[in-house]
């Protein structure tokens, strides 16, 4: 690729230790597009679909498009390989939250957690099935587990329950806060059977007799996201319809584990895309005759959203490169997803602050990001349940209960 570094620092200009030199020039054209995208057609309208609490028209089928789980771009030199790398991955998401955070949610539900559920849950022919149309987004996904009265815990609480009559199971119950549902084809909804009281995954399908979906309205953070509420009542799903091997809370623990990096990936994108707000907003505002950049307190500001950038980029790809080998180890990215999302929530209250007023403003897009910055800060396992994680590991001792 020509003029290779010189678009890297244009794509990347907050990755100041250079860690986007390990892409191939594939993966970089890739996010060169990407990029080009999201700033061309979607930079007008995002923070307009905010207020909105709409998802903008044509996303969803734009980033399709583009193939990021197939385009040829991303196997260059990893020919044989059937996922693209994890650096890239990184980058995927750093990209997509630096725009916005919602938008990078909804790709991170129907990708990761919804996407994963068939992947690591499905027999082969399921998987054969569902899988290459999720890839496309030919079909739509979610990922409906947390209930209304059980989050962290609902190990310890899942109350939808599954029963079996022949080769039909009868679902019933509830789940909330299942992003992106109301637009799902399917909908992997899981459930404790009723027999052996264990859980297990079934595929219900967007417009069963017995189930009902309401959008949760009047939310602070994500808008874009259609979080939704589920109601099932007699919902019937047949056998064939069950993920055949989700079978326990250790399988669902494999899919919630394989994307909780993504998670801290979020979280660093949004604070460089804090930062790009923060940064566009101090050259073009004056105050006593000058540019606000030119003042000290300002620039130590921007020094630290910067340093927060940088160090979770490192944590990131070091991440990145331990999953690439196949360590998916569930300490490494509780703590990347515990202290990247604790160093956003500073980040982006320093981006406001110096904003002043207008940094309450959805105009000026930092107030998006300060707003997102309290979701990633909650969801996929909160501070606190990370830290227990972790605490966990390195007491041996379990403070959960």
């Amino acid at each position: 690729m020509e003029n290779r570094k010189e678009v890297l620092k244009q794509l990347f200009p907050e990755d100041i230790l250079n860690i986007s030199e390990g892409l191939t020039d594939g993966e970089v054209e890739f996010l060169r597009q990407l990029v080009e995208l999201l700033e061309t057609k979607y930079r007008p309208v995002v923070n307009q679909a905010w207020v909105d609490a709409e998802v903008p028209e044509g996303f969803f089928e734009d980033i399709g498009k583009l193939g990021y789980y197939t385009n040829p771009l991303l196997f260059e030199g990893r020919e044989g390989k059937k996922q693209t790398s994890q650096l890239f991955q990184f980058f995927f998401a750093f990209a997509m939250s630096r725009f916005d955070v919602s938008l990078n949610t909804l790709m991170g539900v129907h990708s990761g957690l919804g996407f994963n559920s068939f992947l690591f849950g499905g027999s082969p022919e399921q998987v054969q099935k569902y899988v290459p149309k999720l890839a496309s987004h030919e079909l739509r996904t979610c990922f409906a587990l947390t209930e209304p009265d059980h989050g962290s815990d609902v190990a310890w609480g899942l109350d939808t329950t599954a029963r079996r009559e022949g080769d039909k199971w009868i679902l019933n119950g509830a789940k909330r806060w299942i992003g992106g549902a109301s637009v799902a084809d399917l909908i992997p909804v899981y459930a404790r059977d009723e027999e052996t009281n264990k859980p297990k995954c079934f595929i219900v399908k967007a417009g069963q007799e017995g189930l009902d979906i309401d959008v949760i309205e009047n939310k602070i953070a994500l808008r874009i996201v259609p979080n939704a509420n589920i109601h099932l009542k007699d919902v019937v799903v047949d056998e064939s319809d069950r993920l055949q091997n989700i079978n326990s809370f250790k399988d669902i623990a494999k899919v919630l584990y394989s994307t909780r990096a993504g998670v801290a990936f979020m979280a660093t994108g949004a604070m460089a895309g804090a930062l790009q707000a923060t940064l566009k907003y101090v050259t073009e505002r004056k105050q006593f005759g000058k540019d606000i950049s030119n003042y000290q307190l300002v620039q130590e500001k921007l020094a630290m959203m910067q340093a927060n950038v940088t160090s979770a980029m490192a944590l990131c790809s070091q991440i990145a490169r331990q999953q690439e080998n196949g360590d998916y180890n569930e300490i490494v990215t509780s703590v990347g997803k515990m202290i990247n999302a604790l160093r956003l929530r500073e980040t982006v209250a320093m981006g406001r602050g110096i904003c002043g007023g207008n940094g309450i403003v959805v105009d000026y897009d930092i107030a998006r990001f300060f707003s997102d910055a309290e979701a990633v800060y909650t969801y996929e396992g909160t501070h606190e349940i990370n830290a227990l994680v972790i605490g966990r590991a390195m007491t041996g001792q379990s403070a959960f209960n």
